[in-house]
């Protein structure tokens, strides 16, 4: 049975990536919950193509 609350998945999306042109997306699958954090979620994480840090943010 799912559990039912405020928790939610969401999808994080790199945004320097799509300026640079290459190939493929860098993408996160997290969780967030809906109460806490009612804005869109701005997290620094790897980028293996870029392979660097860079900031993701929530899509969807």
């Amino acid at each position: 049975m799912a559990k039912k609350g405020n928790r939610i998945q969401v999808i994080m999306e790199c945004t320097e990536h799509k300026a640079t042109g290459k190939a493929g997306t860098s993408r996160y699958i997290t969780t967030k919950n809906r109460k806490n954090t009612p804005e869109r979620l701005e997290v620094k994480k790897y980028n293996p193509i870029l392979r660097k840090q860079t900031i993701h943010k929530e899509i969807k």
